[in-house]
């Protein structure tokens, strides 16, 4: 036994014996660390086409290596079009590795021949035709090779004949190294044995399985064919019936619905359709959702509406606190009504700040007129679908959200609120607010479409109410088309009276507790509203007195209380310390800081504007975080100011020699809008002069380059925020002197209100000498 020199090698993961051909492709190798095909390129031109093959288990080309392996010699090589490279090859003889070195990058080792070792021929043989008798395909992973078994038991070389049935049974490719390692020809052949019994008895266990697994399949499918006969036959028996009865049930509630003639007859067709439609049609149960759609929604079904005035207006006064405006329109609209017996075409859009009622003034005025209420909620509506609905075509495809929320009415005259119609939003899917413009056109929507419905439907008695937070955001087209009626924030007199008369009353019924157990007096609710609410409704009083009610039932039970009452002195032990604290009037006069009034989302406020100035260059410095249009305010009161130096004794080089810098408070809080023009040239002449600013005066008005008041909007709320605050007199423009009457009559009889035109008015009356 001679130690040979060195081979190149190859790894493979899975086990070749001796005496069989393979096929290697070059991809698949690791024997090399530069191309895998490199190793075949050395045997053949260094080592007469010899190679040897190792095995591994891991992949890795020189961890966990078997210590036998076989030598090989290459036969044939074919090229592929991606690259890689097959290679024939003729596997020899088993070889045991010696000694491993690394060339170029390669692996190369010394071997060993292993030669067989052969006990008696007689015994080979005998076992090589157990063999023989044991083979069948099923055996084989190539059952053609059992032929090739039988060319060489007539050659009788056992050693061969054990290596090919160990190649080709079919077993783990990874237990075939143990026959690599045998080198007992006899021991290889039991090893054969072996497995063949093995698979034989798998075999018998595999078909023991699968006869159970078919007999039990057998009787599920006995049972289902039975079961399938048994519902064709009550089909054909019962269904024909069915279907009839059925059938004349659509026809009758068609024509009960009344129809216009060209719809009804639109339903018959349709009716007939469904009655041919076989009932496993797939159109079966579309038309059949059709039918009911058209015979759901209604037709000529009209409820009546309330006549009386008096009573809708005691109804609207009794559910609602103020709102004067909204409830006179409705009674105009019944007036109408009451007079021409047409329904007036009226389409209202309510706008106003969160919490002022949109929504619950919408369904009292369906309870005074004796309607249905129907309700729509737009806000974040993207599909234009959602309104006119989709094509029948469409699978699941289902009608808009007017035709319906008609359904839901069940009248042709309902009172429907589209909430949050500034909400919608436009995409890919479509624009809604166009879709909209169809509902809401009185000239339009007695002929309304529905995609799904594919007939016109009649809108033109519906008494359509919408809501939005912001005007604005409504396209312009869309708010043509309605009515626009401002409910501005409630004053805090307002306020009060709406607790007393409903909130406080709504909670208690809410909770269960009796009335003359709980109590909450006026200067309770006015604390609670300036100290823990900043809104311009009363949603937050809402939650708050609910607080104070289940307050005062845990301490009516844990303390036996009979009354619980509460003030201004033990509101605090109730809700805690205040959240809000509305900005007061200046204690004293003061030289820089003048009163401004400000409109927010919550209502009114006061703002003080401060002015100071320091040796400089010139420069405005603005801060307070103060938006795009305040900050030109600014600089048009500081250009006004400069343009006057004369009038107003100021230095010919102060702006040359100091810089200016205005600020206004609360600094965390965004600020902007035009109005507070003339409280910045005010502040700032104030500081420049040394002259006071009356303490208990505010102002409100955009200012220009020539010294003009200009008129403001959110007058109410502002004059509401200047009487909350202690202010005696307020500034405002000349022209927004016709919104007085908006005003609520306490702040007409509290408070003074002075038109100026021009700047110098202003500082006049602000300024003290």
């Amino acid at each position: 036994m001679s130690i040979h020199t060195y081979l190149p090698a190859v790894f493979l993961s899975e086990v070749i014996l001796p005496s069989t051909e393979c096929r290697i492709t070059s991809t698949n190798l690791t024997s090399s660390k530069k191309t895998p095909y490199y190793c075949f390129e050395e045997a053949e031109f260094n080592h007469e086409s010899l190679i040897l093959l190792c095995f591994n288990n891991n992949n890795e080309a020189t961890n966990n290596i078997s210590e036998f392996a076989v030598l090989a010699r290459i036969l044939s090589k074919t090229k592929q079009p991606m690259g890689s490279v097959i290679y024939r090859l003729q596997t020899l003889t088993r070889v045991k590795l010696g000694q491993m070195t690394e060339v170029s990058d390669n692996y190369f080792f010394e071997y060993v021949d292993l030669e067989d070792f052969h006990t008696s021929y007689q015994e080979e043989i005998k076992a090589m035709e157990m063999i023989f008798k044991s083979l069948n395909p099923d055996k084989f992973t190539q059952p053609k090779l059992m032929y090739q078994t039988e060319q060489l038991k007539l050659t009788m070389d056992p050693s061969k004949f054990s290596d090919i049935c160990a190649m080709n049974l079919n077993i783990n490719p990874k237990e075939k190294i143990s026959y690599l390692e045998e080198i007992n020809v006899f021991q290889r052949l039991l090893m054969v044995l072996q497995d063949i019994k093995k698979l034989d008895l798998d075999k018998d266990v595999e078909k023991k399985i699968n006869d159970e697994l078919n007999k039990t399949l057998a009787e599920n499918q006995k049972e289902y064919v039975l079961r399938e006969k048994m519902k064709i036959i009550q089909n054909e028996l019962g269904q024909k019936a069915k279907k009839e009865s059925e059938i004349e049930e659509y026809r009758e509630k068609i024509l009960k619905c009344k129809m216009p003639p060209l719809i009804e007859e639109k339903a018959l067709l349709t009716l007939s359709r469904y009655e041919m439609a076989g009932n496993f049609s797939g159109e079966n149960g579309m038309l059949a959702n059709y039918l009911d759609f058209m015979i759901s929604l209604p037709w000529s079904n009209y409820s009546c509406d309330n006549n009386d005035i008096e009573d809708v207006s005691r109804i609207l006064d009794k559910n609602h606190y103020g709102l004067n405006k909204v409830k006179q329109r409705i009674i105009e609209y019944l007036a109408v009504k009451i007079l021409t017996g047409r329904n007036p075409q009226t389409i209202l859009c309510l706008v106003g700040p969160p919490g002022v009622g949109k929504t619950t003034l919408a369904i009292s005025i369906a309870e005074a007129l004796g309607r249905k209420f129907v309700k729509q909620s737009l806000g974040g509506l993207s599909d234009e679908a959602e309104i006119r609905g989709h094509r029948r075509t469409y699978i699941g495809a289902l009608p808009g959200r007017i035709l319906k929320g008609m359904v839901d009415a069940k009248t042709v005259n309902p009172l429907f609120l589209l909430d949050e119609i500034d909400k919608m939003t436009q995409n890919f899917r479509g624009d809604p607010a166009s879709a909209m413009l169809e509902v809401l056109d009185p000239e339009q929507n007695a002929h309304f479409s529905d995609n799904y419905l594919e007939e016109p439907y009649d809108l033109s008695q519906v008494l359509f109410i919408t809501t939005a937070n912001e005007l604005d955001k409504i396209p312009e087209t869309l708010r043509d088309r309605m009515e626009i009626i401002h409910l501005s924030s409630y004053t805090e007199q307002e306020k009060v009276e709406i607790a007393k008369s409903h909130i406080v009353n709504k909670q208690l019924a809410i909770h269960g507790l009796e009335s003359d157990k709980f109590e909450i007096t006026d200067g309770a609710l006015y604390a609670l509203i300036r100290g823990y609410t900043r809104e311009a409704g009363v949603r937050e009083v809402n939650r708050y007195i609910g607080t104070l009610v289940r307050k005062s039932i845990r301490k009516i039970l844990s303390d036996k209380e009979l009354k619980v009452v509460i003030n201004e002195s033990n509101l605090e032990d109730y809700l805690g310390k205040n959240l809000f604290d509305f900005t007061g009037n200046e204690h004293k006069d003061q030289v820089g800081v003048a009163t401004g009034l400000a409109y927010t989302q919550y209502g009114g406020d006061t703002l003080p504007v401060e002015a100071t100035y320091y040796l400089g260059t010139g420069k405005l410095m603005l801060t307070g975080k103060l938006g795009d249009v305040m900050v030109e305010s600014a600089q048009a009161a500081t250009s006004y100011i400069k343009s006057h130096m004369e009038e107003y004794k100021i230095e010919p080089n102060f702006f040359n020699t100091h810089d200016l810098h205005i600020h206004v408070p609360e600094g965390a809080v965004p600020k902007d809008g035009p109005s507070a023009g003339i409280t910045i040239a005010t502040a700032l002449l104030s500081a420049i002069t040394k002259r006071y600013i009356k303490k208990d005066l505010g102002m409100t008005g955009e200012i220009t380059l020539r010294g003009n008041v200009l008129p403001i909007g959110g007058l109410k709320e502002k004059s509401i925020a200047a009487l909350r605050s202690g202010l005696k007199q307020i500034l405002v423009p000349k022209d927004n002197m016709r919104d007085l009457d908006d005003l609520p009559q306490e702040v007409k009889d509290n408070l003074i209100i002075t038109p100026v035109e021009f700047v110098n008015e202003v500082f006049n009356l602000a300024l003290l000498q």
